[in-house]
């Protein structure tokens, strides 16, 4: 028996932990008093500061709201506090920023190794949420570690960059962002001058400071105060971009580290667009392939993979004209189709999904494929949205140097077609996110070598969508002889610790817990 939209939506919202789990944040005052350095004292000052660790509260809106998160398995509870971190890094005795910071003690004391730092990503992506989101799945190594994440510089509770209000975000992500004629063009020009010339109010001073270098300073503040010799990390998705310039900066402090779903390091903005295209359409091919598979028990249209995606490609044709009935009052747009469908590919878990809101999208009604967008783009039940997408903007336009144009996006627009025909308008117009950004960017791709560094486990997974699989190879390569140690996963979604593999989760955690270096090449299914 079908379930109800509104079952679906539970469901769908449930299992999208990464975006909005329980967290810890209330969006008042610090638990910590500010430290306020001057002169040459400013550094000294902020590494010997003491951190002031108290139960979480419920996450701010800008970390995507809920409550606050529940004990873990033994009653162990969550807390949290916040770092004082320079705003400007140049500066180290100037003005501070509060960073906010979550953690669960190990369950072993006497055989604690340290602190297990976690980025889950994004960038945008709120650590405070998402570490007790996923904390089921690195239970085993809360038995040596304290398991701790934060809310990177201008997400979440530190500081968060937010750019628009909620109704200005519903009529924002409604826009059409694949033009079809100079008018289109114009109106989607217009909507993107407005978005970041909002960021810019609210963030003011503190936008040109967010980017990954600042980050990975940050990291460093934080082994310290956390009272660490070295930096044992475990990083997903763009946290392998924070780790590999972590480890780049700082070398000789990376303890035991993981990379898993790795970012190509040596990719810029068009080539890593490129990328994803690739990666995502792979996922659809393989999402169609299990449809064909399962023959009448598959709800889409088609006997083939072609006939499948044919039908996709048509339903987003027909968006495009005439948006259909969503949620609410809202309406389902070919954007935020496109965009729903690419959400569910990021978890194998989300494929039945994917396959009932094609179906019922097909017969009018577009609640589940818009529940799915909205999701990606950080929108609660109740309307309101967490500044992911905001962060995420503000973070790689301060760390990518190209401006491309809409015009430029437009002459690239072949390339992304090539390789895919369903991603192919939606990442290559994409190009243009920074087109009208207030402030310049620093790089054109980062630098991870990390010749000195301690070994780093780079887990590639040959059906990521996100972070296609060549990127893991490019950073083993990147960071340097010695240093990067491949593991591949055969399997589907993004990310492989999480995604059931007994092989991935016992050589990681044997790296881990016990300092064991797998061999290089290693291969799990």
């Amino acid at each position: 028996m079908p379930i109800s939209a509104a079952a679906q939506r539970a469901a769908l919202l449930t299992a999208t932990a990464v975006l909005l789990a329980a967290g810890c944040s209330d969006g008042g005052d610090s638990t910590a008093a500010p430290v306020k350095p001057t002169g040459t004292g400013g550094l000294s000052a902020l590494t010997a500061q003491k951190l002031s660790w108290a139960p979480c509260p419920a996450p701010s809106a800008a970390e995507g709201g809920g409550a606050p998160p529940s004990p873990l398995p033994g009653g162990t509870a969550w807390e949290c506090s916040f770092l004082q971190a320079p705003l400007d890094w140049s500066v180290p005795e100037g003005e501070t920023i509060e960073l906010a910071l979550i953690r669960a003690k190990a369950r072993d004391s006497a055989k604690r190794i340290g602190s297990l730092v976690f980025n889950f990503g994004g960038p945008g992506g709120s650590g405070i949420t998402g570490l007790p989101g996923f904390a089921s799945d690195y239970e085993s190594l809360r038995t040596r570690y304290d398991l701790v994440s934060f809310d990177p510089r201008g997400v979440g509770r530190s500081d968060p960059v937010e750019c628009a209000t909620d109704k200005e975000l519903d009529a924002y992500y409604a826009l059409d962002f694949m033009p079809d004629d100079p008018a289109e063009e114009r109106t989607l020009s217009d909507a993107q001058k407005r978005y970041a010339q909002g960021c810019e109010r609210d963030a003011g001073a503190a936008l040109p400071h967010v980017g990954t270098e600042n980050a990975a300073r940050d990291l460093d503040l934080m082994r310290q105060v956390l009272g660490d010799e070295k930096l044992h990390y475990f990083g997903i998705s763009y946290g392998t971009e924070l780790g590999g310039v972590y480890a780049h900066m700082f070398p000789k402090n990376v303890g035991r580290a993981v990379f898993d779903a790795v970012v190509d390091p040596d990719a810029g903005v068009e080539d890593g667009a490129l990328g994803q295209a690739r990666g995502f359409q792979l996922a659809l091919d393989n999402f169609a392939r299990d449809c064909v598979d399962r023959g009448d028990e598959c709800t889409l249209p088609g006997s083939t993979v072609a006939e499948i995606e044919a039908g996709i490609t048509n339903l987003l044709a027909a968006l495009d004209k005439e948006p259909i009935a969503g949620v609410g009052d809202r309406k389902l747009t070919q954007t935020q189709a496109t965009n729903g469908i690419a959400q569910a590919l990021y978890s194998k878990k989300f494929w039945p999904y994917l396959e009932q809101g094609l179906d019922a999208a097909d017969g009018g009604d577009g609640a589940l494929l818009l529940t799915l967008s909205d999701s990606m783009n950080g929108r609660g039940e109740n309307g309101s949205y967490s500044n992911i997408q905001a962060a995420n903007a503000a973070i790689n336009c301060v760390d990518f140097k190209e401006r491309y144009t809409l015009g430029q996006a437009k002459e690239r627009l072949g390339r992304f077609r090539e390789a895919s025909p369903v991603f192919g308008d939606y990442m290559g117009w994409a190009l243009a996110s920074c087109s009208q950004w207030p402030v310049p960017g620093l790089w054109e791709h980062p630098d991870v070598s990390a010749p000195g560094s301690a070994p780093i486990l780079v887990v590639g997974n040959t059906g990521d969508p996100a972070t296609p699989y060549e990127g893991a190879r490019s950073m083993v390569d990147a960071l340097g002889k010695g240093v990067g140690v491949e593991v591949t996963y055969e399997g589907e979604g993004h990310g492989a610790y999480n995604s059931g593999s007994a092989c991935v989760k016992k050589t990681v955690d044997e790296y881990l817990l016990a300092g064991k270096v797998p061999a290089s090449a290693t291969v799990c299914k």
